[in-house]
């Protein structure tokens, strides 16, 4: 029986280990708090995926590593090469193939659509360290492959659409978003990511490149309102929060700060071409009715 390990327990490892999982393949997910889905074939376990020789341990037997965790966003720089570097060392160790889960921070300010054939010219620390953490791997000798994910929506995703658009919308309250409103922004659902990081992990093509998982590309407002009209809400009310709003939200608590890196230009669509993972992977996106449906 094939033997997985997954690194995290939030919404985007727990899809993937499912999916494993339903497929006769036994999983086993570390994480700091040991939680998890529960499944037969599904083994959680607490431990630290910074510590190597631990990970390693773990992992020995297992095909494939799959890297799903990341540290509080405020704290990236400081943990985060830790973790990744374990990682690194534990597959390189043990030969099993590393698939790591990205997002396209890498790339920086980009006119026109993302794809994986873009150099990584991010100026911020943020998208400097996803581009560091990915060189590094592409350069270790292991075999590796990176699914980046546009901004998650959908059941169990953690966002700026899921913290501050969907609870509102839902309670029939005002929306402040850190984006623009009116533009087309590309959202990956939680569970086509999954099946992405599943098909980059058995697919030979993969190794040494990386995918775009799959994307709708709605602005926030008509994103919004689908969500509205789904769940019988009010039409939703949205405001878009300034520079100066997000300068001032920051001095209460450090994620704001951290935010400002990472929006997208203004007066710029941001939209990610999954063209060659639908092409050559076969994962394509799930329709916004269908993920939102889930999610309610």
């Amino acid at each position: 029986m094939t033997f997985h390990v997954i690194i995290g327990a939030g919404a985007a490892a727990s899809r993937t280990a499912l999916l494993l999982a339903a497929d006769g393949e036994r999983v086993r997910i570390v994480s700091r708090s040991g939680g998890g889905p529960d499944h037969p074939l599904v083994e959680k376990t607490a431990a630290d995926a910074a510590d190597a020789d631990r990970l390693t341990r773990l992992l020995e037997g297992a095909a494939t590593l799959y890297g799903c965790a990341a540290p509080p966003y405020h704290r990236w720089p400081q943990e985060f090469p830790a973790l990744a570097g374990a990682a690194l060392t534990a597959a390189a160790r043990t030969g099993a193939r590393y698939v790591m889960l990205g997002n396209l921070y890498g790339y920086g300010l980009v006119t026109g659509p993302l794809h994986p054939g873009l150099p990584l010219e991010a100026a911020g620390p943020k998208g400097r360290l996803r581009a560091r953490l990915w060189e590094e791997a592409a350069a270790s000798g292991v075999q590796v492959t990176e699914v980046r994910a546009a901004q998650f929506y959908g059941a169990g995703a953690v966002s700026v659409f899921s913290l501050m658009v969907q609870p509102r919308v839902l309670a029939g309250a005002l929306a402040l978003v850190p984006q623009d409103l009116d533009l087309p922004h590309s959202y990956s659902s939680i569970g086509d990511t999954a099946r992405t990081l599943v098909a980059a992990g058995r697919d030979e093509r993969s190794w040494g490149r990386a995918w775009h998982a799959p994307a709708v590309t709605p602005s926030v407002r008509e994103l919004a309102a689908r969500l509205a009209e789904l769940a019988g809400a009010p039409l939703p009310r949205l405001e878009e929060l300034t520079e100066r709003d997000l300068a001032l939200l920051a001095l209460t608590d450090p994620f704001w700060a951290e935010l400002t890196e990472v929006l997208e230009a203004p007066g710029l669509p941001y939209v990610s071409d999954f063209t060659e993972t639908e092409k050559l992977l076969g994962v394509t996106a799930t329709p916004v009715e269908e993920v939102l449906a889930e999610l309610l």
